[in-house]
């Protein structure tokens, strides 16, 4: 199979440039991939999802509806804390997460509903 590359130099200096200059700082685009990454696992989609549907839930919920240990699921909500799209709270014995702003944002825009991919 052939590369998927040009052969030759075709390069549109002034386009690419103009481009090469508004890109983005190699720092946040490190932040938004991280983001991205967060929700690239299947188990934390889940989770992040139950939590847009059901609002605040404790850990022992969330394992239920994702059909994984409460311990797997802590884990993968403590990735989602730490990349700012979960929150948490401890009452009494149990832990509480719920989806912060940027959470819910994200998601919408990820799992948008008329993208086909995620309801």
């Amino acid at each position: 199979m052939a590369e998927e590359t040009c052969e030759l130099l075709c390069l549109d200096l002034p386009r690419a440039e103009a481009l090469r200059s508004a890109r983005r700082p190699v720092a946040e685009l490190e932040l938004v991939a991280g983001i991205a990454k967060a929700l690239a696992d299947p188990t934390r989609l889940a989770v992040a999802l139950a939590l847009r549907d059901g609002g605040e839930l404790c850990v022992c919920d969330l394992a239920w509806v994702c059909e994984r240990s409460d311990k797997l699921v802590s884990h993968h909500a403590r990735i989602l804390r730490a990349a700012g799209l979960v929150t948490s709270r401890r009452e009494g014995k149990m832990v509480l997460y719920a989806l912060t702003s940027h959470g819910e944002r994200l998601l919408r825009a990820f799992a948008a509903e008329d993208a086909g991919v995620v309801a």
